[in-house]
């Protein structure tokens, strides 16, 4: 029954997906934790007191996790921190010139820092358990420090009398408050899905010479380290995943193997080979006329035969075919053209020779006008007459006569020879004739 419990409670989260933002995810924890405080660090930065006491210390944090990787971290700290003179004897002011064996500061502090979790991806398990993080960030630091002289009672000295008599003297009466520049390492264990264990070690760096009690005749930055154990808590529960567990990989691993996923692209495929399959067929030409097989009104018409834009064949009426030829090459007859087209025939050379020799002997003026078939759209055809009535005027320039005694026009399907409703009588209107 718990197993039972425990997968209904997991197939009730929502599913995260990979680019699907941080509202996803749980990104807000709350943390506590308690340690201790000394002015010995790890780095080896020397203190004025550098007699070793480890102090009780505690704090408090409230963190946004932004990214798998990052964080800002809100941190509120207190407790005490404590030092000796050590092997030194006694540590002198430079301010007041007495000489102490101690200090005692009770201090708090808040700061803001970057976390980096150095660990955000962990490629040996489906979700991290273990995070390795470092931060730094900056904040105020409030304190109130004692020093205490070399006879003061409780703490024996073989330091001379002489150097001070107080039994312990308070050098700042009132708080003070500095900057300070907290620099940690830490370790994350994951415990559970909203309780983390944290592991940590923050050197803070003051920007004053008095959190010891002590102004040195050469100041110096004061500074104190922090070593914790503390539990975090994942604020909103269990009901979606902790941004900062999660591993990007094994989601990517995931969508791409989910099976939903999958069908969808193996449809998509299918639906891409219907097209492929559908333009195959609009391009095939079985009989190899020019007309595709879907439009193809008539089929298997044997090779080499003209056919219209339906695929069936054009019948040439006798009277069409002589008009065509040009037989007799009268100048200044009707030049006939193909369906479409503003080519000129081969059969038209002998008309335009003519047409050329004459126009050259006596130096006359002509408008070459162009027409055409109904098929097709006005516009359309009306450009095609201009294309034909232009290739006429090209050969006979190019033969020598005078251009600017050619003067070109389309009329398109205006004017017809003959009914366009029949195939002879659209033969005869895609023609160009001379108009002197």
């Amino acid at each position: 029954m718990a197993v039972a419990a425990v997968n209904a409670q997991d197939a009730a989260k929502p599913a995260a997906k990979v680019f699907g933002g941080a509202g996803q995810y749980s990104t807000w924890d709350l943390g506590i934790n308690v340690g201790a405080t000394s002015t010995t660090m790890a780095t080896g930065q020397a203190a004025d007191f550098n007699g070793n006491i480890v102090s009780l210390g505690f704090g408090a944090s409230l963190k946004k996790q932004l990214a798998h990787s990052f964080a800002l971290r809100l941190d509120l700290n207190g407790g005490k921190v404590q030092g000796t003179a050590g092997n030194a004897g006694y540590v002198g002011d430079g301010v007041t010139g007495n000489r102490y064996i101690k200090f005692s500061t009770p201090y708090m502090q808040g700061t803001i820092s970057g976390v980096v979790n150095v660990a955000t991806i962990d490629f040996l398990r489906r979700e991290n358990s273990v995070n390795f993080l470092i931060s730094a960030g900056a904040g105020l630091i409030n304190f109130n420090p004692t020093v205490y002289g070399a006879t003061t009672p409780g703490y024996p000295t073989t330091v001379s009398a002489t150097y001070n008599t107080a039994s312990a003297t308070n050098t700042n009466p009132h708080r003070v408050t500095n900057l300070v520049i907290p620099v940690g390492v830490g370790v994350k264990f994951k415990l559970s899905d909203v309780v983390g264990l944290n592991l940590g070690y923050n050197e803070n760096f003051i920007d004053g010479d008095v959190f010891d009690g002590v102004n040195r005749a050469h100041p110096t930055k004061d500074h104190y380290s922090y070593g914790y154990a503390g539990l975090e808590f994942t604020l909103g529960g269990a009901s979606k995943p902790n941004l900062q567990w999660v591993n990007p990989v094994a989601m990517m691993y995931d969508e791409l193997y989910d099976e939903t996923l999958r069908k969808e692209v193996e449809a998509l495929k299918g639906r891409v080979t219907n097209v492929e399959n559908a333009v195959n067929d609009l391009k095939k030409d079985s009989d190899g006329d020019g007309v595709a097989d879907q439009f193809d009104k008539c089929p298997n018409t044997p090779a080499g035969t003209v056919v219209d834009g339906s695929g069936c064949p054009i019948v040439f009426p006798k009277v069409a075919e002589a008009a065509a030829a040009g037989a007799t090459g009268e100048a200044y007859s009707n030049i006939q053209f193909e369906f479409d087209s503003s080519v000129l025939r081969t059969s038209s050379y002998p008309v335009l020779d003519a047409t050329s020799a004459d126009l050259r002997a006596n130096g006359a003026k002509v408008e070459i006008g162009g027409y055409a078939s109904s098929e097709g759209t006005a516009a359309h055809n009306l450009s095609l007459s201009k294309d034909r009535a232009n290739s006429v005027k090209t050969y006979l320039v190019n033969s020598g006569v005078d251009a600017k005694n050619l003067k070109t026009k389309g009329y398109g399907e205006t004017n017809p020879l003959a009914d366009n409703s029949t195939e002879e009588g659209r033969v005869m209107n895609r023609r160009v004739s001379f108009k002197r």
